[in-house]
């Protein structure tokens, strides 16, 4: 199948509402067919999510309010890049020590994905921080309020597999890195 086949083209484009963090758009189209309709999506800056290992091999998680689903949410670290980032691990050091008060060795690469590509334009760029540390305060924005604590990371694995860590950020670096980690039979 050829790519153009599917491709939509867009026509008009005009941001509907705008908020900190995220806007949502309306895209004028054309379908492959020569309908003409609208589409709406939210585009939001992208962002990094921290999978932080300390020196004793434990994990870096944090609980924080999430408004949206009315709960404290349990999970790794994660923020937006910012427009002066122009590397991610330099942006993962960032967001480690604002959110935990943590600062890592050494950062790597873990993997890019587009978690749900039908409504949002996110991209979330995973990476594994190595050797963290209590190094500082915590830096957290005036709509931030977490908590800092370590745990296993087979415990954290068996949390993700069950279903029991809801946040699919965090749940989706855990397994993506204990698939990886697994294969090479080391974590």
């Amino acid at each position: 199948m050829n790519e153009t086949d599917l491709a939509w083209r867009t026509l008009d484009s005009a941001t509907d509402y705008e908020c900190p963090g995220f806007d949502v758009v309306r895209d004028d189209v054309r379908l492959p067919d020569g309908t003409e309709t609208d589409f709406h999506y939210v585009t939001e800056p992208p962002s990094v999510v921290i999978l932080p290992f300390t020196e004793d091999g434990d994990v870096v998680v944090i609980h924080e309010w999430r408004h949206a689903v009315g709960r404290i949410n349990y999970g790794l670290p994660a923020g937006g890049l910012e427009d002066e980032d122009d590397n991610v691990p330099a942006a993962a050091r960032r967001e480690l020590a604002e959110e935990t008060g943590y600062e890592a060795d050494r950062v790597e690469r873990l993997a890019t994905f587009e978690p749900a590509n039908g409504l949002f334009d996110s991209t979330y760029h995973y990476v594994v921080a190595h050797g963290c540390v209590p190094n500082g305060e915590q830096q957290l924005d005036h709509n931030e309020s977490i908590a800092v604590e370590t745990t296993r990371f087979e415990e954290l694995t068996a949390q993700a597999e069950s279903g029991e860590l809801r946040d699919g950020r965090s749940a989706l670096a855990v397994l993506q890195y204990a698939l990886r980690a697994g294969s090479s039979g080391d974590y």
